[in-house]
């Protein structure tokens, strides 16, 4: 236990032990109205060290008090005076438990000796009190007001943070006590953090790696979490849009290009997979309910309070914890899943110039880079065409590059194929080497045509017996390590599973404007694009 400041034996007022008690849990700022009987206690607060501002209202101070509980993580306090000023107080104490904020407030009451008869301001603060905090209590010693503030502010720290009201009696401010009476406390140990269990983080991250528009909603709860690194990090690497909810805007910069605030009402009424992250479904976000939202939606729900989960909407998956530590989790998980198609095009969106040449051919790899991938000047796209002619990329790409080396030796040219398109034109990578064309090839290798199969399940396969009458015609070998063809030329190779490898890939390749390299990117092999409202042109089942 921690001692007082005084010698042992040393007599101790109420307003002492509090400033004390207060100091040593941590408490840096004081906001409220003196009167009887409170004066004395925003004296001793300022006597040990603790800011007291003066404010011109219960209510304001109280707003104040609970606001340096979410900008610091450690509640503030709001010291009032009996009666009107604890009601006057009350909107606040409600403001921060709705908040989610931590805050203590300390309110004067009538003496102990003269309640219920009518004494000065004379009203049921605690019980009053017990509808707004997460704790209402009145000491019933001097000696317990040490354990007494350290459970309030633990309390108001601890799961979902809210306001806790202690109630002083007017006679226990000057009351003295022998300290060695004194139960002190020390700081109370900083909150737990808490993780998801593993079973749900991995289930939420493979319904987000098989989602087709997927949208994080930004909650307050992820901004006093103090969540921004890791979710930038998640809306990086996974190519995710977000949508910050008013409080939570900065987490992720409102400049990010995945910033969807701009077009709200469509990005909610679109997404098929929502992730709330620290938010919740009431009605800022329409309760999670159509027209607003999609019927079919599916609710990712990331809370530190179990009874918020399931709300209104229920979720596909719940993960109860901490939202840093969460999204860390989710993040980890997120990199060992096969990326899929949208994934890498942000990526190449991200980190290829603006200005560069793009070939691009392939069925799903073409008609989503056609609308994932930009061009900002004319005639700086060649695809399949008119004709739909699989196995024009590398050709075209060879003609750019000649052209471009010619013309503007400084423009890169970028053929992105998938593996069924490369494989018609894969071996004029030794033309691209033995002419030393700095050309970039991307490879989506889905191990497939439109779909394909992974390792486990080609073996599978296999055991049926002969591959040309068991293994589905739209199969190619899976993992095939296509980069090992342009370094058998002497270009660079990569091949790359996870965002940060592609990353890493596509950062260098760029800026090697000498050496043409290739950039095998495994993904999902039952990776799909978006379903077509009109799909004339691809009308297959398979």
């Amino acid at each position: 236990m921690a001692s007082g400041s005084g010698a042992a034996g040393e007599a101790v007022s109420g307003a002492r032990l509090i400033a004390e008690s207060l100091k040593a849990q941590n408490i840096e700022y004081m906001f409220g109205i003196v009167g009887i009987p409170v004066t004395e206690i925003a004296i001793a607060a300022q006597a040990v060290g603790i800011k007291y501002v003066g404010m011109r209202n219960e209510q304001a101070a109280c707003y104040a008090a609970s606001a340096v509980g979410y900008l610091t993580g450690r509640p503030g306090v709001c010291l009032v005076v009996s009666g009107p000023g604890f009601l006057h107080a009350l909107g606040g104490m409600a403001n921060a438990t709705m908040n989610c904020w931590p805050l203590i407030v300390i309110g004067g009451s009538s003496d102990r000796n003269q309640e219920t008869m009518g004494a000065f301001q004379e009203f049921p603060q605690v019980e009053a009190g017990r509808l707004y905090n997460k704790l209402s209590v009145r000491p019933s010693s001097l000696e317990v007001i040490p354990a007494i503030i350290e459970k309030a502010v633990r309390t108001s720290i601890y799961g979902r943070p809210g306001s806790c009201y202690i109630d002083i009696p007017g006679d226990f401010v000057n009351l003295q006590v022998n300290e060695r009476s004194v139960k002190y406390m020390e700081c109370c140990l900083p909150p737990p953090i808490s993780t998801a269990e593993h079973s749900a983080v991995s289930k939420a991250a493979s319904i987000i790696a098989h989602s087709k528009q997927p949208l994080l909603i930004i909650g307050k709860g992820a901004a006093y979490s103090h969540a921004e690194n890791n979710i930038r990090k998640l809306v990086d690497l996974c190519g995710l849009p977000f949508l910050p909810t008013p409080m939570a805007k900065g987490v992720v910069p409102d400049n990010h290009p995945n910033c969807v605030a701009a077009a709200r009402s469509t990005a909610l009424q679109h997404a098929d997979v929502i992730v709330l992250l620290g938010a919740r479904l009431n009605w800022i976000l329409h309760f999670g309910l159509p027209p607003r939202f999609r019927h079919d939606v599916k609710v990712i729900q990331i809370d530190i309070c179990a009874e918020e989960l399931g709300n209104n909407v229920r979720p596909a998956a719940i993960l109860l914890g901490d939202i840093s530590a969460v999204t860390k989790q989710g993040l980890a998980l997120q990199k060992s899943l096969p990326m899929n198609y949208y994934t890498v095009f942000h990526h190449i969106r991200e980190l290829i110039p603006k200005d560069c040449i793009l070939v691009s051919e392939g069925a799903n790899t073409m008609d989503i880079g056609r609308t994932m991938v930009p061009n900002y000047y004319p005639r700086q796209r060649l695809d399949a065409g008119t004709f739909g002619t699989m196995g024009v990329g590398l050709g075209f790409a060879i003609a750019a590059a000649m052209v471009a080396k010619d013309r503007t030796p400084e423009k890169r040219v970028i053929c992105i194929e998938g593996d069924s398109a490369f494989g018609f034109s894969g071996m004029e990578v030794e033309t691209i080497c033995r002419y030393n064309l700095p050309i970039l090839i991307i490879v989506v290798n889905n191990n497939g045509i439109y779909t394909g199969l992974d390792a486990d399940s080609w073996k599978e396969m296999l055991k049926f017996g002969d591959p040309a009458t068991c293994v589905p015609p739209v199969s190619l070998l899976p993992n095939s390590h296509y980069e090992k063809i342009m370094s058998a030329f002497g270009g660079k190779g990569y091949f790359v599973k996870t965002p940060e490898e592609l990353q890493n890939a596509l950062k260098a390749s760029v800026a090697d404007k000498q050496t043409p390299s290739l950039i095998n990117v495994m993904i999902d092999p039952q990776s799909e694009r978006k379903k077509q409202e009109f799909p004339w042109l691809t009308r297959s089942n398979l």
